[in-house]
């Protein structure tokens, strides 16, 4: 079952979420051909109640009876993620490492994606507590998780997922912070406007100063403002690596604004594990390698 939350971008045209987007999400699926085969994923918006603290809900299903089990690698993303899935429910912290989530049998499942800096007032306690890690949803929402868990997993259809992880989310209404919002805002600057590649460049685009800009990060994002930068460039790195036939690292190490190519290089392998070269070309064998059972 899935071990680890990821929210992926949308893989399928069955995408019900047509709010407009202004800002850039990590779409974070690797070998997207490859995964298109495996499982849908489709997204949908919140209850209005919620718009101020969720970016959307996502439901995965996928159905490999009689087929091998699929390994989905996941990079890292800033967003906590609460998941209803048989076996694998709970609230996820961001993460600063690449994760897998590990994919067999036929399951569907519902995760909330949170706006990042926005799910302070549910946990009670600083988002850095939960950083790389994962709790129980009855530790963050109470007994009340069990029924919508059950009711998200024998739901008919998208509506009634969503309807009952929104009534469970809605139960204990909770306000939105004058500080929450300047990390949200903070956020949604670093996703807005990728020539923002240092934390001096946010703090002036923000008008906060480097103290506060840490503290709030801490407090609600739960991960420090560089990294969440390192995290949004190195996204973006992943699907040029991967688009582009001839990668060029040195101007791309530039586009992202590295002063140089081995300082790019050691950052994307602290989050992905792998070099650049590395990456793009276990990426690219996945997607070109026939697979019996894909569909």
């Amino acid at each position: 079952m899935i071990q680890t939350p990821g929210e992926p971008e949308v893989l399928n045209e069955r995408d019900s979420y047509r709010e407009p987007v202004t800002h850039r999400i990590p779409r974070g699926i690797v070998a997207e051909a490859t995964a298109r085969t495996m499982f849908t994923l489709t997204r949908h918006p919140p209850a209005p109640e919620l718009a101020d603290f969720v970016d959307y809900h996502w439901i995965l299903r996928w159905d490999l009876r009689g087929k091998p089990a699929h390994e989905q690698r996941v990079l890292p993303n800033l967003a906590v993620n609460a998941t209803f899935f048989p076996g694998a429910s709970g609230v996820h912290g961001p993460a600063r490492a690449v994760f897998s989530h590990h994919l067999e049998g036929r399951v569907q499942g519902l995760g909330v994606r949170f706006r990042p800096g926005c799910f302070r007032a549910f946990l009670g306690a600083p988002v850095r507590d939960i950083a790389d890690r994962a709790v129980p949803l009855t530790d963050v929402f109470g007994p009340a998780a069990i029924p919508a868990t059950e009711s998200v997993h024998t739901a008919a259809d998208d509506a009634q997922m969503v309807h009952a992880v929104d009534n469970l989310l809605i139960a204990n209404p909770v306000k939105l912070s004058p500080a929450a919002r300047a990390a949200a805002e903070a956020v949604e600057s670093i996703a807005r406007d990728p020539g923002i590649t240092r934390v001096a460049q946010l703090c002036a685009d923000t008008g906060l100063t480097t103290r506060s800009i840490q503290r709030v990060f801490a407090e609600h994002v739960g991960v420090p403002p560089k990294w969440a930068i390192r995290i949004y460039r190195l996204n973006d790195a992943a699907q040029r690596l991967v688009t582009e036939g001839q990668p060029d690292y040195a101007g791309l190490a530039v586009r992202l604004g590295y002063s140089d190519q081995s300082h790019f290089i050691r950052d994307f392998r602290t989050v992905t594990g792998q070099s650049p070269a590395e990456y793009a070309r276990t990426a690219r064998t996945a997607e070109r390698e026939p697979d019996s059972h894909r569909t």
